[in-house]
C-alpha cells in the first residue's frame, strides 16, 4: 500500500463514515524506545501502552530525524491498532504509529495537545 505524503495532493476519494469507524485509532504512551539498526530506512522500535483493554504493542517508527531516543518514553502517540501485524526484518510491528510529514518530508508524531487516558479512541 502506497501512502501519499505530498501535502499538495488533493483529498482522497470520499468514503462512508462507517469506513472511517473501521479504522481503530488509539492513544498510547511510549514505554520503551530502542534503536533499530537493521531497518532498511532509519527507524526506532517502540513499545506503546494502550491501556488495560489493548495492552502494550510494538511499532517500528521512521522518526529518527526529528526525535531523540531518550525523549520518546512518556510521550503519547496515536496509532492504528487494528491492522494485522507486519514483519519488518526480524521485528514484528503490531500497530501503525501515526504522523505527518514536515516541509523536509520527516515524520512529526501525531498526538493530543493535552494528556488523555491511554486507549482513548479517535472519533
Amino acid at each position: 500500500m502506497h501512502v501519499n505524503h505530498d501535502q499538495d495532493a488533493g483529498a482522497a476519494e470520499p468514503i462512508a463514515f462507517d469506513d472511517f469507524l473501521r479504522v481503530d485509532i488509539r492513544i498510547g504512551t511510549i514505554v520503551e524506545a530502542e534503536p533499530f539498526p537493521e531497518a532498511r530506512k532509519p527507524a526506532f522500535k517502540l513499545k506503546i501502552d494502550f491501556g488495560p483493554a489493548i495492552g502494550i504493542r510494538k511499532s517500528s517508527a521512521q522518526i529518527v530525524a526529528r526525535y531523540a531516543l531518550e525523549d520518546l518514553p512518556g510521550r503519547q502517540v496515536a496509532a492504528v491498532v487494528n491492522f494485522p501485524p507486519r514483519q519488518i526484518g526480524k521485528f514484528m510491528s503490531e500497530v501503525l504509529t501515526l504522523g505527518f510529514a514536515d516541509e523536509a518530508g520527516e515524520v512529526i508524531l501525531f498526538a493530543p495537545d493535552s494528556a488523555v487516558p491511554d486507549g482513548s479512541r479517535l472519533f
